[in-house]
């Protein structure tokens, strides 16, 4: 009678497995929970998510079981028939932990990086491989990390081997019976349970928390759900309801109808035929520079640049990511789309800009690396009318790291185009070596390496290594460099210089700001923005808030170089009084949210939850009502600011305006 009821081999060796594979994934997922925990969350709080999360793991395990399950119930395909079908299998069974191991380890680096599961945005990466790659082998010890992988992967090879062995290897004949129940509880665990209503993604967040949500979640399930993110969507309908709040919030004409955001700028007094070099600085942080008055002093030249220009202390740009900043910069768009950046996405890729306005300037870019990464010269080529693109491969100077020349040789490349110009340039240049590797030319190591700064300064203040901080100095006298040489130049006394973060970098800011501006990484957006023209700009210091987005419309405004606005960026020295805000929006966590003078306000999508933090050190506590109706005010505006960006991505398109 027993042995008219035991299980074939296949399925017996299945369900050894299953136990292997579920005790997998949950070792993964409690190394995770004590890895990344926050602050006052315990064990017992997370069990919650531990019990979804084994229904999620559940329904991977059963996926990746499933074909020998299925094909092995079969004679000719069973593990058992010959040595042929049981190698098969078996290598079947490395490819697949393999795997496991790979999205396993991305998502521990992910979730350290942004404190989320990993999730479509990764593609962003893969896209770049070459490059990503080469950034990863400078960064880290990935020759170590890869032996010690082929070490784990042939000891799960010989594991699996020893497991079939003990597995009874009889040949069966396929009688569908015994094997129907396990392919019940194959479509059960598939399902996360109830077949008739699936455990879904969106099931995590009930859980009603960011970090207990993709606890809950793994890797593969959060990965593989917002693969749909990576198309731009846009509902008309949402961007017209908000329609309303957006002509109040930007000021836009009376006579504006419909989804019209076009504003003409023009100026009683004519254009002034000065050059503008921009230079996007590569995590330019604004905590971790000594504009902040941060005391370990890393910036100490841009300090000098900016007592003598127009400093913005509180600049925003709308989110993390180079790419992301500099298509919001250039379009003046927030890069709302999720999961993929709009500088790959063709529908989004079509953009008016500003910087097309400026026609009677040459336009340069300049970029030390290759202009691939990322796309941006899709971005460029396609939407600045005669730009002049001068980028890896072009330059005298040789090639220093995965991100192109040095800092210093780009600028010093960028100077002598722009000695030779005899007519009025737009220059923008971008720099890369505030960047992992944190690596410094040998030519210049000792012009920034002789600060040395104790482990316990460096963490309070910012920074999590030397090299990181050395990096940042390093920017500093690349800019140094570059504007003394820029100096000897008969151009320099007719140019405005903006310098401006393309991002900020997460970290310890507690020293410098309230604990908002850490927990809420807000450090992750917040960069310095400085406009400088001794002579032209009166040295001023201001504290509102402002956004990336608003560069563009300032510069032609300090200019008086008329043009056509059809965005959320504005004149920083025109724009209405009482209207100082930036839109912020974290991808990875589908937060958005917006920063005023005195709040900064967080709708998580996700958890559809939304806080109101205050921004300032000691800030009067609001009585309940004036809390709520300053949340419900901002709520409404952030709404606005994110499903009018959505529109603008596939809408602002290039042809429809007129420079």
């Amino acid at each position: 009678m027993g042995h008219r009821f035991q299980l074939p081999p296949t399925s017996r060796w299945v369900l050894r497995l299953f136990v292997f594979f579920m005790l997998l994934f949950s070792i993964m997922r409690v190394l995770t929970f004590f890895s990344f925990r926050p602050d006052g969350v315990s064990f017992s709080d997370a069990v919650p998510s531990f019990l979804m999360g084994m229904r999620f793991d559940l329904r991977w395990v059963c996926i990746l079981l499933a074909p020998l399950l299925i094909a092995g119930s079969f004679n000719r395909f069973s593990p058992f028939q010959s040595s042929r079908t049981k190698r098969f299998w078996i290598i079947y069974l490395v490819v697949v932990s393999s795997f496991l191991l790979f999205f396993f380890g991305a998502d521990f680096g992910h979730f350290d990086y942004v404190e989320t599961r990993l999730n479509a945005s990764a593609l962003n990466f893969i896209e770049d491989f070459a490059i990503s790659m080469s950034m990863l082998w400078q960064s880290y010890p990935l020759f170590w990390i890869f032996l010690l992988l082929s070490l784990i992967i042939y000891g799960l090879y010989r594991f699996f081997q020893r497991s079939h062995s003990k597995v009874h290897t009889i040949k069966h004949p396929f009688k569908p019976m015994r094997t129907f129940w396990m392919m019940l509880l194959l479509i059960i665990g598939v399902a996360g349970s109830n077949p008739a209503k699936p455990l879904t993604w969106k099931d995590a967040f009930k859980l009603g928390d960011n970090f207990k949500a993709y606890l809950a979640l793994n890797p593969l399930e959060n990965f593989f759900t917002t693969l749909r993110f990576r198309k731009p969507f846009t509902d008309d309908g949402s961007a017209k309801v908000q329609f309303d709040v957006m002509k109040e919030l930007l000021q836009l004409p009376k006579e504006s109808t419909m989804l019209n955001f076009q504003r003409r700028e023009v100026f009683a007094e004519p254009a002034k035929p000065m050059n503008v070099v921009l230079v996007i600085c590569e995590s330019l942080s604004m905590y971790k520079t000594g504009l902040s008055g941060n005391p370990l002093n890393t910036t100490p030249y841009l300090q000098q640049l900016a007592n003598e220009g127009l400093l913005f202390e509180r600049c925003f740009s709308p989110h993390f990511g180079t790419a992301r900043g500099v298509f919001a910069l250039l379009s003046g768009v927030p890069d709302v789309q999720l999961s993929k950046f709009s500088t790959r996405n063709i529908e989004a890729i079509d953009q008016h800009t500003i910087l097309n306005s400026f026609n009677n300037h040459e336009k340069f870019y300049f970029i030390g690396g290759n202009s691939e990464f990322n796309n941006f010269k899709g971005l460029l080529v396609n939407n600045v009318n005669g730009l002049h693109l001068f980028e890896e491969g072009m330059y005298k100077s040789p090639k220093f790291n995965v991100w192109g020349i040095s800092d210093k040789n780009l600028f010093k490349e960028a100077n002598e185009v722009l000695s030779q110009q005899t007519t009025p340039f737009f220059s923008i240049i971008q720099t890369a070596d505030n960047h992992r590797p944190f690596v410094l030319p040998e030519e210049d190591t000792a012009a920034v390496a002789a600060k040395q700064v104790d482990e316990l300064q460096l963490k309070k203040y910012g920074f999590d290594s030397q090299k990181e901080m050395e990096a940042l100095l390093y920017t500093d006298y690349s800019i140094q460099q570059f504007m003394e040489a820029a100096k000897q130049q008969p151009w320099f006394n007719n140019t405005l210089f903006v310098f401006i973060g393309d991002h900020g970098v997460k970290g310890n800011a507690t020293a410098l700001y309230p604990d908002a501006w850490t927990k809420e990484r807000l450090t992750d957006e917040h960069v310095p923005l400085l406009f400088y023209a001794p002579g032209f700009i009166k040295p001023e210091k201001r504290k509102e808030v402002v956004s990336q987005v608003d560069v563009l419309p300032t510069i032609a405004g300090l200019l008086n170089q008329p043009y056509t606005n059809t965005t959320i960026g504005r004149d920083l020295l025109r724009k209405p009084a009482g209207k100082d805000f930036a839109f912020i929006i974290h991808h990875d966590e589908a937060k958005i949210g917006m920063v005023n003078n005195e709040f900064y306000y967080i709708l998580n999508m996700n958890l559809q939850k939304d806080t109101l933090v205050p921004l300032h050190f000691n800030a009067p506590l609001l009585s309940k009502e004036k809390y709520e109706q300053t949340k419900k005010q901002m709520a409404v505006e952030t709404i606005a600011l994110y499903e009018s960006s959505r529109w603008m991505l596939l809408n602002n398109k290039k042809a429809s305006v007129k420079p």
